[in-house]
């Protein structure tokens, strides 16, 4: 799947919090298989909003959504529990 660059917001919430590398590898995985297990992909809340979040690890998630020509767009990075 391809995906969108991130914005410079995104990226420096990575870095601050020290998640490149995680980002990077799950970003791969991401690509080749968006239903990867170790993903946890799944469909946000409520259903119609048409978000979707992968994980990073325990702690972060990527929330993003599906561009109608079929690319994915990132919009935030996030603590799930927070």
């Amino acid at each position: 799947m391809q995906v969108k660059a991130l914005s410079p917001k995104l990226v420096n919430y990575l870095t601050k919090h020290n998640l490149t590398n995680k980002y990077n590898k799950q970003l791969n995985l991401f690509k080749e298989n968006p239903n990867h297990p170790s993903l946890n992909t799944e469909k946000l809340s409520p259903k119609t909003a048409g978000l979707y979040s992968f994980r990073i690890d325990r702690k972060y998630r990527v929330v993003f959504h599906i561009l109608l020509n079929g690319e994915a767009q990132i919009v935030d990075i996030n603590d799930h529990y927070q």
